[in-house]
């Protein structure tokens, strides 16, 4: 199964290296930031599928981000578990008023937080922790490494599987090349973006039904997205 990616914002630097350690272990793929800019510069290339957020971050804090990702499209559904100071509990009803989909009032257990990142996931993005996805006729079986269309077994390169696991875990949504690149060959700089546009190719021809099949949409200026199948 490919790592589920959380992020954790914190100014906090003890408490994100023990969230690192802890979601690590659940098999989540952390990234650690410690200031609400550095994160929104990180989301207009790449979004998590969990964000953890403290709420007493300098300068931008994170109820008042939690706002912002709420009126934007590209991330209005990014799950958020809010970590609320104790001496501040008022703000658990606002942060989320403003938007977070679970609160945590510290101290708290970072087995707890990695209970409630899973279960958010669960409830939100079921396909995420299922080794099998299904989106319309097709049907990907992370552990046995197939892939269904209508009933029919597709034959696919690894990276290409790869490329069709990060599409289906959000239908409809529209990833950039830069997106797709990082899901596939992480901050490789030696790979151009250009080589997206190639396996994209390689996949529709394995998956796809005939010309008039847009099991995968060309997003002009954008990106690309799986379809309605």
């Amino acid at each position: 199964m490919g790592a589920r990616v959380v992020v954790v914002v914190d100014d906090d630097e003890t408490l994100r290296e023990v969230l690192r350690f802890s979601l690590a272990d659940e098999g989540f793929d952390v990234t650690l930031l410690s200031a609400g800019s550095e994160l929104m510069e990180r989301l207009v290339s790449s979004l998590p599928d969990v964000l953890v957020l403290g709420s007493s971050l300098p300068e931008l804090n994170g109820i008042e981000i939690c706002r912002r990702l709420r009126t934007e499209p590209a991330t209005m559904r990014v799950p958020v578990v809010l970590l609320v100071p104790a001496e501040s509990e008022s703000d658990r009803l606002t942060g989320l008023a403003a938007g977070a989909d679970d609160c945590l009032v510290e101290p708290f257990s970072s087995v707890e937080l990695a209970i409630r990142v899973k279960n958010l996931l669960r409830r939100m993005h079921p396909n995420l922790l299922s080794h099998m996805i299904r989106v319309g006729d097709l049907t990907l079986d992370r552990e046995a490494h197939r892939v269904h269309r209508q009933k029919k077994e597709v034959r696919l390169g690894p990276t290409e599987f790869r490329l069709l696991e990060f599409l289906m875990r959000y239908p409809g949504r529209v990833y950039s090349r830069t997106e797709l690149k990082r899901s596939l060959w992480g901050d490789d700089a030696t790979v151009d973006e250009r080589a997206v546009d190639v396996h994209i190719g390689r996949l529709r021809k394995g998956i796809g039904l005939g010309k008039a099949d847009q099991v995968i949409r060309t997003v002009r200026g954008a990106g690309y997205a799986l379809g309605d199948v």
